[in-house]
């Protein structure tokens, strides 16, 4: 038995720019369901929403983004963060770049006091994103319980 723990984005009107954006930026295949796909649950008019759309990287990496159909209470995304991280420095950079480009820097990829690069940013979608590079072994401080 496994577990996967993804983020799953939220978005209303936006899923599908979202989730090709992040392909741009992520690379992997992308899976599409939209409302028509499932027509009793198809709200009326909204029917090219996005029900599920799924990017799934060569690394294993899965992000998950859906509408929220007009019939439903939405809320932007907050209080939380999607990370990015791994020891890739030039992947991770265009990673950042790309976020950054359209976003709002809310801390700059820069080198943080327990070492390698590390940045914050809120995308053009209102998703807050962490963005972290491991120079080396030993450059990120652990926790202990």
């Amino acid at each position: 038995m496994s577990l996967t723990l993804n983020p799953y984005i939220n978005l209303r009107g936006t899923a599908r720019e979202a989730l090709e954006f992040y392909h741009s930026v992520l690379g992997g295949e992308v899976q599409v369901s939209t409302f028509a796909d499932f027509p009793e649950m198809a709200p009326p008019g909204e029917e090219h929403l996005v029900m599920h759309g799924q990017l799934t990287t060569a690394e294993g990496l899965v992000l998950m983004v859906s509408d929220v159909p007009s019939t439903m209470p939405y809320a932007a995304p907050a209080g939380f963060a999607v990370s990015v991280s791994g020891d890739e420095a030039e992947r991770l950079q265009r990673v950042w770049d790309a976020l950054a480009e359209s976003g709002t820097v809310t801390a700059p990829y820069t080198t943080p006091p327990w070492g390698g690069t590390f940045g914050m940013v809120t995308d053009r979608y209102g998703v807050d994103w962490m963005v972290m590079c491991d120079d080396g072994p030993g450059d990120a401080p652990t926790v202990e319980s």
